[in-house]
């Protein structure tokens, strides 16, 4: 019996994560990115404490609009700032954040759920 979860082929399905890099629909990218069910992106980003507003442009600009944001810190859950986390959700972004290995399982069955989910990814 097969249990996976069935996603669309033209979907960006998270492979597998490991070494600073990630794997989105069969392809290795290295670095941060940003998972959208119709695209990835390079995140040009530091680390977790280099995020800001501006951080998160690819997501806002999103067409159909992200409805959950799911933060990869890394290899540990962290807590934004309180006003960089007022700022998201003023801007519509509902951000939930956990380390990158949590993020990257459920971004993929909230993917299967046929929610319009993103994923934005700091390695581990």
């Amino acid at each position: 019996m097969d249990i996976t979860p069935f996603i669309p082929s033209d979907r960006q399905v998270i492979d597998g994560y490991g070494d600073g890099q990630f794997c989105i629909s069969g392809v290795w990218r290295p670095g941060p990115c940003i998972v959208l069910p119709d695209r990835t992106l390079d995140w040009d980003v530091e680390g977790f404490e280099s995020l800001s507003l501006d951080s998160f442009a690819p997501v806002m600009a999103a067409e159909p609009k992200v409805e959950i944001l799911l933060l990869g810190c890394g290899p540990k859950m962290q807590l934004l700032p309180k006003a960089l986390r007022v700022a998201l959700r003023e801007a519509g972004v509902v951000t939930e954040l956990m380390d990158t290995g949590a993020a990257c399982r459920t971004y993929n069955v909230l993917l299967s759920e046929a929610r319009r989910v993103g994923a934005a990814l700091l390695p581990a």
